[in-house]
């Protein structure tokens, strides 16, 4: 063999090293911010020197110097004390204790006031001797806790514990009493009495009462919220992947999620809530991260560890702050921030092999020639054999592979395995003033391509992507918090030409014996370049064929992607005017590019010319001397797209409770949002796209028992007239905590949650038609278009451009309007077990369709108008249990299912004499289709059959039913079939298992009540070369085995109209399956082994990822539906360590 020499152009090297690169800019920019806040970022200090310095002038010093407010009576200070102040750097407690060192004073710190009073007994002495205290925090699972606040109660003395769980206090004395607390855990108040040493075990907050849930611009108490919202631990989104979109599906209620694709790159979920009841251009849910708007494609860049919360919001009053960006629910993610303490180090590193989930299995070349006869004679008697009886028996024992080749393109081009890689660390910490949270994340995917080494360059997938996130919080003062946040996306891909998708597709579009995939070099010496396989077809001319490893090792596709977002936030307490009150204000910009760049050369393509027996030497005839063949590399630009995003946001929120029953809150939030893109082609795309909106939500609830919310937005937009632009959408509800009545307390240790709720809102949404129609009310027209142009003159020599009329202005085009209803229930049982229903249903109106209008009223565009209707109903529960069997032993179950149903109500159609072809009632992703009885027996059969009018037919091939009765199959024949192509039900069930150091999890992943149909025209064998499935092979009509019922009709070279234009039963399959998502077993590492290294917790574990399927269909993936024939879903082995 020989290599193609090529200049190596932008060839990536290590990753690794450039992603370092990278953050080790970051994180210097980011100390050098820090150095810039001053040395108070640690703690705040107190320096002062003054001598025989008066109480009152200590006081006012630490008023100045902290957030503290110190208050004293003057009747305490009568004497005139004075002291000797020298202080620096000194913490507040040491201030204190030493300025009423031998004085009848005392202090006490409550919330950030200190109180100095006069002492219970003043013949004592001042102060009492402090008292060493250390101790130990950990959970139920034994793991040690860092980061959680150790407090003397009443002061301000406090600690964190390190990063092994210790703490080493000072306490005044054995009737102090501790408060620790931490996220997620339940908080305690220890006395100290005569103990020294602490082990203290943190119980994990499981009860639904206390856990926090991010709603719409904020976090409220789930005890306190009415709507339905649905909340994951991060943790549970963790999967060996480098996409978090593919986690999505079966763990969330209310999300209807599925994977058609496995390739790095393209291999996004695609998600809905609660279904689809819209057909729009947008029909998926908006995603926010931190608040910002973004796509599907960041949120599955988005590392779980850098997620503090994620939230499904689902209903009306849930989504109505978001007004019409939310009309299809809200996917809203929070990421972590920096808390008070030492910086704490978390990496994570993870090495995976990935293989195809399953093969589609092909008939081998033999069968391949006997059968492509077989599709050529039993069509037409008469016709010339496709391939000769002899090549048919030189093939068969591979006597020689140039002359009679026999090609399997997938094993030649697919690999079994391919390894990927991907890092995440994070550094959080920080002090009373700042806090940081900085994170990086590599990742490197590669593709399964068997890429022959012939070149200096490599095009199999290889995608290597980076992020990087910076979220900084100051306190500017005791009122005011500055927020930075700082994120970037990057993607470097290297591949085929037209990707690995199109790469599957050729493989299957080949055909395996026509030449071989490439000729040995020494048949003609004196070439520089490969000698490429391919042959010409009857009465063609040229190269004919595809030959996949031509296209593959061709050349390859480089394209880079970049998105950076710069947020800053400012925070403002207004306590001082109004307690409760507080104004928050937030900007962002973003700048998304992205360019491609495919280089490569033109094959040089031989067929056999002549073959000597005796000498066995061949000649070789060049096919495409007219195509230009080249030997180096050719160059060709791609796409280039780049747009700016520019958005606002303000608010103002009121929060405060009266007599300890009464809670009250209000908020208001305008934003505004503009958009901006690059190369268009066209002038109202090339203008900003704006939308800006007001909106509200009110709340009261009393005594944790009733809870009332109103909610608003009041929206506009400018794809409307101005008397249609703005559109005001509110929402209401109601819930009761009956577990928090009085009648209730008997029954609190069974039923220890009980909550009833219920909402009703509208909801409006602007992203209809398509997304090109940037303004409706203006017309689009071309006046100088080439399509529309005409001749004239003598010869008709002279000629001229017409005018084009592409949309109609049309002012009365509006919002359509969704009305929402949720009803909940929530139920804890035993404080281990926690359900959640909700039972919901939608009614959208105004629904934008094309006018069914005669083509002979003479209207160059199609009209729309507001006139569908359509509606949705469903249910969506899960289930939680979290339980400590012990010490050493805990386990947790997770299980949730949703079932979402859609339905036309009103529908722009004609009116039908055949009330089955109406969409009314019908699904809005509904197929319709023609019903496949069986194949024609024989010919007599289609002889006294219906007419079939689409195309020839004759025994072996489908026959279909005659539901009108007319006497020939047509159009009117066809009716709803199956069920919708997208999944009305989703569920998910899964468990983890803990003992002493070990923990096992898995999770199963489940969907139903959707059909598929088999790709027919794609698979057709012999059709532009497909290739025979095995499956098609071994079950086909034919005249020797006449199986009217057999998966594949008679067999044909050429396209077969009465078989495959249209769906029918005959090719539709069901598409539930379940499938075993996830399996990990992990091992923490003995606590004193991390000790030795100064780590708090290391983990390693094994994952797989797609390793089992349940379903009744097994050509290829069922969740690939009908998209068979790409590229496949992906099984993971993943093996990682965290620490």
């Amino acid at each position: 063999m020989y290599k193609i020499f090529t200049v190596n152009i932008c060839t990536p090297f290590g990753y690794v090293k450039k992603f370092l690169l990278i953050m080790k800019l970051i994180f210097f920019m980011t100390l050098l911010a820090f150095m810039q806040v001053s040395g108070a970022v640690v703690a705040q200090k107190i320096t002062f020197r003054a001598r025989e310095a008066s109480l009152k002038e200590v006081f006012n010093e630490i008023n100045r110097q902290t957030e503290y407010n110190v208050f004293w009576s003057p009747k305490l200070l009568r004497n005139g004390i004075r002291v000797t102040a020298n202080f620096k750097d000194a913490s507040l407690e040491e201030v204190l204790q030493k300025a009423l060192k031998d004085l009848p004073l005392s202090y006490t710190v409550e919330g950030k006031n200190v109180i100095i009073r006069e002492a219970v007994n003043s013949g004592e002495s001042f102060p009492k001797q402090d008292i060493p205290i250390k101790g130990t925090v950990k959970d139920e699972k034994g793991d040690a806790l860092p980061g959680v606040s150790i407090k003397v109660k009443g002061t301000v003395t406090g600690k964190v514990t390190d990063t092994n769980g210790k703490f080493i206090l000072s306490v005044p004395g054995p009737e102090s009493v501790l408060e620790i607390s931490f996220v997620g855990f339940i908080s305690q108040q220890i006395p100290v009495g005569n103990k020294t040493t602490f082990e203290i075990i943190l119980k994990e907050q499981i009860s639904t009462l206390e856990e926090v849930a991010v709603v719409a611009f904020g976090t409220q108490k789930k005890s306190s919220m009415v709507s339905s919202i649905e909340t994951i631990n991060p943790k549970e989104l963790k999967v060996p992947s480098s996409n978090l979109t593919t986690s999505l599906a079966g763990r969330l209620s209310g999300v209807i999620a599925y994977q058609r694709s496995g390739e790095p790159g393209r291999d996004n979920a695609d998600f809905f809530i609660r279904g689809v009841t819209t057909f729009g251009y947008k029909q998926d849910p908006l995603i926010l991260i931190d608040g910002i708007e973004t796509t599907t494609t960041e949120l599955a860049r988005l590392q779980p560890d850098d997620i503090a919360a994620f939230s499904i919001l689902k209903d009306a009053t849930a989504t109505a702050l978001y007004g019409a960006r939310g009309a299809n629910g809200v996917i809203q993610v929070t990421t972590k921030q920096g808390t008070v303490g030492e910086a704490q180090v978390s990496v994570r590193l993870e090495s995976s092999f990935s293989s195809n989930t399953k093969n589609i299995e092909f008939a081998d070349p033999v069968t391949f020639m006997n059968l492509a006869n077989e599709a050529t004679i039993t069509r037409n008697p008469l016709a010339p054999l496709a391939y000769p009886r002899e090549k048919i028996a030189n093939t068969v024992p591979g006597a020689d592979p140039l002359l009679y080749p026999a090609n399997d393109w997938r094993k030649l081009l697919i690999k079994d395995v391919t390894n990927n890689q991907r890092l995440n660390f994070n550094i959080a910490g920080g002090g009373q003033v700042a806090r940081y949270y900085i994170a990086g994340t590599a990742n490197q995917d590669k593709g399964n391509l068997n890429v022959d080494k012939v070149n200096n360059f490599n095009n199999n997938i290889d995608l290597k992507s980076y992020q990087l996130r910076s979220n900084i919080n100051i306190n500017l003062s005791k009122t005011t918090e500055a927020i930075v946040r700082v994120s970037g996306s990057f993607d470097d891909y290297r591949g085929p030409i037209d990707g690995g998708e199109e790469m599957y597709k050729k493989i299957v579009r080949s055909n395996p014996v026509a030449f071989p995939a490439f000729y040995p070099a020494g048949l003609m010496p004196g070439t520089k370049h490969i000698l490429f396989g391919n042959a010409t077809r009857a009465n063609g001319t040229g190269a004919n064929y595809i030959n996949p490893y031509a296209d593959m090792v061709r050349g390859y596709k480089d394209y880079s992607k970049s998105l950076m977002y710069a947020q800053f936030e400012m925070k403002q307490d207004l306590k001082f005017l109004l307690p409760g009150l507080n104004i928050r204000g937030m900007f962002n910009t973003s700048r998304y590019s992205y360019f491609d760049v495919r280089r490569f050369y033109n094959p040089y393509y031989y067929t056999m010319g002549y073959y000597d027996p005796g000498s066995k030497v061949y000649t070789l005839s060049l096919l495409n001397e007219k195509d230009n063949p080249t030997e180096y590399l050719n160059y060709d630009e791609g796409g280039k797209d780049i747009n700016t995003t520019t958005y606002l946001e303000s608010s103002v929120l009121y929060s405060n409770q009266f007599s300890k029953v009464h809670d009250v809150s209000g908020m208001v939030v305008y934003q505004r949002r503009e958009q901006l893109y690059a190369n268009q082609g066209s002038l109202q795309k090339s203008l900003p796209y704006r939308n800006q909106g007001l909106s509200g939500r009110f709340t009261y609830g009393y005594d944790s028992r009733y809870l009332f919310e109103f909610n608003f937005g009041y929206n506009g937009s400018e794809r409307f007239y101005k008397s249609e632009r703005y559109g005001f959408f509110p929402a209401v509800g109601a819930g009761w905590v009956v577990s928090n009545e009085k009648f209730w307390e008997g029954m609190r240790n069974v039923v220890s949650n009980l909550k009833l709720r219920a909402t009703y809102g509208l909801v409006g949404n602007d992203a209809i038609g398509d997304e090109n129609d940037r303004f409706f009310y203006l017309s689009d027209v071309n006046m100088n278009d080439g399509s529309k142009g005409y001749s004239f003159g003598e010869n008709y020599a002279q000629s001229s451009n017409g005018v084009g009329i592409y949309r109609y202005d049309n002012k009365d085009i509006s919002w359509e309007t969704a009305t929402k209803t949720n009803i909940g229930l929530e139920l804890g049982l035993f404080r281990d077990i926690n359900f959640q229903a909700d039972f919901f249903t939608e009614r959208r109106k105004n629904i934008l369709m094309d006018r069914n209008i005669p083509a002979d009223a003479g209207l160059a565009a199609t009209v729309r108008a507001n006139v569908g209707e359509a509606k949705a109903y469903g249910v969506d529960m899960s289930l939680d249990y979290n339980k400590s069997l012990s010490k050493n032993m805990w386990v947790q179950a997770r299980g949730n299912f949703t079932y979402a149903h859609s339905e036309f109500l009103k529908y722009e159609e004609p009116a039908y004499n055949e009330k089955y072809k109406s969409h009314v009632g019908q699904s809005l992703k509904q197929i319709y289709g023609l019903i496949a009885e069986r194949m024609f027996v024989d010919e007599y059969e289609v002889s006294n059959s219906p007419k079939q009018n689409y195309g020839e037919y004759k025994a072996g091939d489908i026959k279909y039913r005659d539901v009108n009765n007319d006497g020939q199959i047509t159009d009117l024949d066809k009716v709803p079939i199956g069920y919708p192509t997208v999944p009305e039900i989703v569920y998910g069930f899964g468990f983890s298992y803990g003992y002493k150091n070990f923990d096992f999890s898995a999770f199963f992943q489940g969907s139903a009540r959707s059909s598929f149909w088999l790709d027919a025209s794609n698979t057709s064998p012999f059709q532009n070369d497909v290739a025979l499935l095995k499956a098609y092979a071994d079950s086909h009509w034919s005249e020797e085995n006449r199986d009217i019922y057999a998966i594949w009709p008679r067999l044909s070279t050429a396209y077969s109209g009465n078989n495959f234009y249209n769906y029918s039963t005959w090719f539709m399959r069901n598409g539930a399956f379940l499938r075993m998502k996830t399996i990990e077993l992990g091992y923490k590492l003995p606590s004193g082994l991390m000790n030795r290294f100064r780590m708090s917790s290391a983990r390693i574990y094994v994952t797989g990822n797609n390793l089992f399927l349940l379903s009744g269909f097994k050509l290829w993936d069922i969740e690939m539906g009908g998209n068979g024939l790409g590229y496949p879903i992906q099984k993971v082995i993943n093996m990682g360590v965290q620490v």
